[in-house]
């Protein structure tokens, strides 16, 4: 089997561009990687992301969105996530199940016992190895991803509208699930510059990882 290795974050801490370059860096190191990202990663969970990352924010209430979310990892764990790993490939996904806990449970209030319960017959064994949680102050994080949403215009900002309560939520969230699985979760201070980032990630991956990069 290959590692899996997930990004996680609020809105604007760069996940994005470090696990390109994470992908990259790995590939050039002769490992075979495969990026991927949530919601999405897989053709239907592509149409299901437009449901949830698009329109007003009070769009679905919450157990609609959990359940959204766990059908849109469904079908990313069956076409794209399992078979990599089969084939001993590295797969580094742009969120996955913990941004559920984060926003659903701790933002919103949908009870750990339900989303776990989903967790279980979604995704089961085949959890992350090492989950990178970039950590940043929720306003910078906002701003960083304000700017973004109008550099690019695509209307993927649906999260981002919410308001600053839900994302201080959010951050206290992550790291509650990074202090009770240490083991798994690497907490990693995303207020540096892109290159440093990079460079702190890279030494993280390869030591938990026991990998030369």
């Amino acid at each position: 089997m290959g590692k899996f290795i997930s990004f996680e974050g609020g809105e604007g801490s760069g996940k994005s561009t470090q696990v390109k370059m994470l992908a990259d860096a790995m590939n050039a190191a002769g490992l075979d990687v495969l990026l991927t990202r949530e919601p999405g990663g897989a053709e239907g969970a592509e149409e299901i992301r437009k449901l949830l990352v698009e329109g007003e924010p009070d769009r679905w209430d919450a157990v609609t969105e959990t359940l959204l979310h766990f059908a849109a990892r469904r079908d990313h764990m069956e076409k794209t996530v399992r078979p990599a790993l089969a084939a001993g490939r590295f797969v580094i996904s742009d969120r996955f199940a913990d941004s559920t806990f984060a926003y659903q449970g701790f933002g919103h209030g949908v009870a750990e016992e339900f989303i776990r319960a989903l967790y279980k017959f979604t995704v089961g064994e085949n959890g992350p190895d090492l989950t990178v949680i970039l950590d940043l102050p929720v306003e910078e994080g906002l701003d960083r991803a304000g700017k973004r949403a109008l550099d690019e215009g695509n209307g993927e900002d649906r999260y981002e509208r919410m308001d600053v309560e839900f994302h201080e939520k959010l951050r206290e969230g992550f790291l509650e699930i990074a202090r009770r699985d240490p083991d798994r979760c690497a907490v990693v201070y995303a207020g540096r510059s892109i290159d440093d980032l990079h460079q702190i990630i890279m030494e993280t991956v390869a030591s938990r990882l026991e990998l030369k990069l």
